[in-house]
């Protein structure tokens, strides 16, 4: 089933939080985890406002989403994707990223970096991106989080 991409709505923002958290949940972390990271994972009203978070949706569903933050003239950083549990696997994760690269280049931008979930981190390297080091978590201090970068040029 192939998806729509289209700007989120200020009223969807605490839909596509719930959607993020059931997303982190579905690699089985625990209960305590999952909470401390409950406000890292929210999608504000103000992202949305600004235009920086983009909706995959079929026949009315939303499937997944993404959000992206200007670090940068040239950088932006990728601040959510996330794909409903169910979703996972759909090529709908690809379009999104796809569709991020897309509109960080129009935007100026030479690189997109990602701050990574472990379990996402092979998800991002068959998208072109590359393992540039790691960072630490907001949520969760000590916990080192792999730091990725997808080059923005034409054809790639």
């Amino acid at each position: 089933m192939s998806a729509t991409i289209r700007p989120a709505r200020p009223d969807e923002a605490a839909r596509l939080s719930e959607l993020a958290f059931r997303s982190k949940a579905h690699w089985d972390y625990s209960e305590a985890f999952l909470e401390a990271s409950r406000d890292e994972l929210r999608v504000k009203a103000g992202e949305i406002d600004r235009g920086d978070v983009y909706v995959a949706e079929h026949a009315g569903q939303v499937l997944g989403f993404y959000a992206l933050g200007r670090l940068s003239a040239a950088a932006f950083e990728l601040d959510h994707l996330f794909v409903e549990p169910d979703a996972i696997g759909g090529g709908h994760g690809a379009a999104l990223f796809e569709h991020a690269c897309e509109r960080a280049r129009d935007a100026g931008a030479s690189v997109l970096v990602i701050q990574s979930d472990p379990h996402a981190e092979g998800f991002y390297r068959r998208c072109g991106a590359e393992r540039v080091g790691e960072r630490e978590s907001d949520s969760v201090p000590g916990r080192m989080l792999p730091l990725l970068e997808r080059r923005l040029v034409a054809g790639g």
